[in-house]
């Protein structure tokens, strides 16, 4: 590291503190040609390689964007928001690499968004999956209701559905034509 004083090519390291974050170090630096200090952050750098083959840096706010679209209308706070950002830059991360495909992006973004708003998760998926026509939203659906019926703690409520011929939605259990709150 130069000196930004008297361009001396090194430096010792004073002090260092992580972000609140963890994705920056800031370390605070002393010249021991010149004495003077100084401060220098470190990121570790990460690359997203895009289907055309163009690379740009990772984007936490291009995630926000993206998924601030499918959650348009939903009951879904910007705090949520950013923490579903904060956790798929954690996820991706995580790997290790320093590239990644932008379709790999795409898949870390699914499963959180899947727990904070199934409808938010099917718009993104439509948009991100291709969807091509209402048979594929079916089957996205269908995957849905068996992956809640599976991981349902309650399980007296959905078996209750099952017995009845009515179907769980959302807290609610629809019959033929009402709908009634448990």
């Amino acid at each position: 590291m130069h000196c930004p004083f008297c361009r001396h090519d090194d430096s010792r390291v004073v002090d260092s503190r992580s972000s609140d974050d963890g994705t920056s170090i800031k370390r605070r630096r002393q010249c021991p040609s010149c004495g003077k200090r100084f401060s220098t952050m470190e990121t570790a750098g990460l690359t997203v390689v895009k289907r055309s083959g163009a690379s740009e840096p990772f984007s936490r706010q291009k995630v926000l964007v993206g998924v601030r679209k499918a959650c348009q209308g939903r009951p879904v706070s910007e705090d949520q928001l950013a923490l579903l950002a904060q956790e798929v830059e954690e996820s991706i991360r995580s790997g290790g690499a320093a590239e990644i495909d932008a379709h790999d992006v795409g898949l870390a973004i699914l499963g959180p968004l899947r727990t904070l708003d199934e409808v938010a998760y099917l718009r993104f998926a439509s948009v991100y999956q291709a969807f091509d026509d209402l048979d594929d939203f079916e089957a996205a659906i269908a995957l849905l209701r068996a992956e809640r019926d599976l991981s349902s703690t309650d399980g007296a409520g959905h078996q209750a559905a099952a017995r009845t011929g009515d179907e769980a939605v959302g807290g609610r259990v629809q019959t033929d034509r009402t709908v009634t709150d448990r």
